[in-house]
């Protein structure tokens, strides 16, 4: 599985959102300053996280975009499925004809481990990453994803 910078970048703009959780409406231009991303490909990106309901914007002065619920609520793999992103190992895309129009030898190896990617990212919340990268500045011990 390679995670493409369309997810990379969707995630990150929802993690800074997600930080400034509470704040009213932030710009695309605030997070495309805080995090280094083209204004242009978030304007892209939240089109798509606005279609799927993970943002809501605000038009006009003091406009933006804001969670449309909170950090808890949304997983890593919310974002990344919001953005077209596929969890998928295997070289068919799942569709079975890797070798010729037949499964391959290791076609349920990949299938499976796309499921378990899928499965680790929906139990991962925006949350939960902002809460470990806050103790982690703070000097705090930061716990495992897998412990969560």
């Amino acid at each position: 599985m390679r995670l493409t910078t369309k997810g990379r970048y969707a995630v990150t703009a929802m993690l800074d959102l997600s930080l400034n959780y509470g704040q009213g409406s932030i710009t695309l231009a605030d997070i495309s300053d805080r995090q280094g991303i083209s204004l242009s490909y978030l304007e892209q990106l939240f089109a798509r996280l606005r279609k799927q309901e993970l943002v809501s914007s605000t038009r006009g002065p003091g406009g933006g975009y804001r969670l449309s619920r909170t950090a808890d609520e949304i997983s890593v793999l919310d974002v990344i499925s919001a953005v077209d992103e596929k969890v998928d190992s295997t070289a068919c895309e799942g569709k079975t004809n890797c070798q010729g129009e037949e499964a391959c030898l290791s076609h349920e190896l990949w299938t499976s481990l796309s499921e378990q990617i899928s499965l680790y990212l929906s139990d991962i919340s925006l949350g939960q990453v902002v809460r470990n990268h806050q103790k982690s500045k703070n000097g705090e011990k930061v716990i495992s994803f897998t412990s969560i």
